[in-house]
């Protein structure tokens, strides 16, 4: 796949099988791509491009693309470019209990640095929300929200998929994650691209952008929520007592049917995180002619 500067970070020209999956509907392709993590010489590649080190697990062949053929119009998630939109100023720096731990994982690849940058090389936080491609049509500030509503109708799903753009453990200190999933029903789109980050003692972080097609009309919307949280002020404020009284009932409500839940699992669950941390931005955009 071609990348919005013109470069190709392929590992391979993919084979029909592995070109990812497609739906067609109401004038519109959306196509999922799904393969392996790449191997040492994309990496070097990326590395060489983005000017960063690339996180432990980097799927940079994978991708999710919605399209409008008669417009031209399309939006593309992928790992190149959202890496890009990390901050390599080295403007906020960030000094963490584990930042040392983490530099000797890194040593090689980053001799002499003593300080970790926010985000750049610790969490790898990205403000992405999607590579556009349009000659004409861009996004443009709105008030008009995603109908929460209608999407909760029991509709059909014709298509569903998830991915996995990039993941690092934070030299099993955390966990940062960035991930698509996308579901098409009859009459509307949902996609989801989610930076997820929990750095342990010390920070929650999520970053959620969403894409919402109306089909009848054309209408498209982008979303863009970021929510933080200290760790600390999280357990101070009761929002972890809170979530924990969550993983109760719903052992309670199972019967332990599955056994005794591993909580530090469930302290990686994003949607649960999503809603009791607070919003530190938020913003709205449509799709214009």
């Amino acid at each position: 796949m071609a990348l919005k500067n013109g470069s190709n970070l392929d590992t391979h020209f993919p084979s029909p099988a592995d070109a990812g999956n497609s739906i067609h509907h109401q004038g519109f392709k959306i196509t999922t791509r799904k393969l392996p993590i790449l191997k040492a010489e994309p990496i070097e590649q990326m590395t060489s491009k983005l000017g960063i080190s690339p996180p432990e697990m980097i799927f940079g062949d994978n991708s999710v693309s919605i399209e409008h053929a008669s417009s031209g119009w399309a939006i593309v998630f992928n790992a190149y470019d959202a890496l890009d939109r990390v901050d390599k100023t080295g403007g906020s720096m960030l000094q963490v209990a584990h930042s040392r731990a983490w530099q000797s994982t890194r040593e090689k690849k980053h001799e002499g640095i003593t300080e970790v940058v926010k985000p750049f090389d610790w969490s790898y936080t990205t403000d992405y929300k999607g590579t556009l491609h349009s000659a004409s049509r861009t996004f443009k500030p709105s008030i008009s929200t995603i109908p929460i509503e209608l999407l909760k109708r029991p509709d059909p799903i014709l298509f569903f998929d998830e991915i996995v753009l990039y993941e690092d453990e934070m030299a099993d200190n955390g966990i940062t994650m960035l991930s698509c999933k996308i579901r098409v029903m009859p009459a509307r789109l949902l996609l989801l691209c989610r930076f997820f980050m929990r750095l342990d003692s010390v920070l929650f972080r999520i970053r959620d952008t969403r894409v919402y097609v109306e089909f009848a009309t054309g209408e498209v919307i982008r979303e863009h929520v970021a929510r933080e949280e200290s760790y600390e002020a999280v357990r101070l404020v009761g929002l972890y007592q809170a979530f924990m009284v969550r993983i109760a009932i719903n052992l309670m409500l199972q019967n332990l049917a599955s056994g005794r839940e591993d909580v530090h699992a469930q302290m990686r669950d994003a949607n649960r995180l999503a809603e009791l941390l607070p919003i530190t931005n938020r913003s709205l955009e449509c799709l214009t002619s």
